[in-house]
């Protein structure tokens, strides 16, 4: 096992372990305000682009075209807008970093559709597991643009060391106390990422 892995292991295990009551408050929250399902899966990208299953708690209604829940904007709730803002909504995916599937440091898992997308230089994201938070999301999360986002990817990747990670993830308790960055200007999250066709943006 190598010591990023159980890094990873030592804080996430009892992390997920404590905060299983607070994450049953989440959802039940969620569940009356919200409806069921309480929690959001997605397939994802992970190492080298092996698929795996995302879970987070759901901050979205669903797609319906009668109501005009059509796009993020009219799909997203205040609760929702509160479980983002405080990464609350993550706390669920401390069982992807259990289980292996990501790390508490490194890229953050897109979308299955981006990675051929990807210039060769930024595919390189996929060379680790992605994490529940990275160098992108500590400078700016999703007010960043995507060129911005790989290369800082790219260069975490090219640095990474524990000493590395363990400044990332103080600078993410710091970020997410502050509430930095959370969206993209004139975007819910973020617009998306349609490689060279879209010159990196949408």
């Amino acid at each position: 096992m190598s010591a990023k892995r159980a890094f990873d292991l030592a804080v996430t295990v009892p992390a997920f372990v404590l905060s299983l009551p607070a994450q049953a408050a989440v959802a039940a929250v969620i569940a009356v305000k919200l409806g069921r399902p309480v929690l959001f899966t997605q397939t994802r990208p992970g190492l080298h682009g092996r698929p795996f299953t995302m879970v987070k708690f759901r901050t979205m209604l669903p797609v319906d075209p009668a109501r005009g829940w059509t796009d993020d904007a009219s799909r997203m709730t205040p609760l929702g807008r509160l479980l983002r803002a405080t990464s609350v909504d993550e706390l669920p995916t401390l069982w992807n970093i259990v289980r292996g599937d990501m790390s508490l440091v490194g890229p953050r898992p897109l979308l299955m559709q981006y990675l051929d997308r990807y210039s060769p230089e930024q595919a390189r994201r996929h060379d680790v597991r992605p994490g529940l938070t990275g160098l992108a999301q500590v400078s700016g999360r999703n007010a960043l643009s995507w060129e911005e986002k790989f290369r800082l990817d790219v260069k975490y990747i090219a640095t990474q060391s524990l000493a590395l990670d363990l400044k990332i993830l103080w600078r993410t308790v710091r970020s997410v106390l502050r509430r930095d960055g959370i969206s993209a200007d004139g975007e819910v999250t973020m617009p998306e990422f349609l490689g060279i066709l879209g010159g990196g943006r949408s």
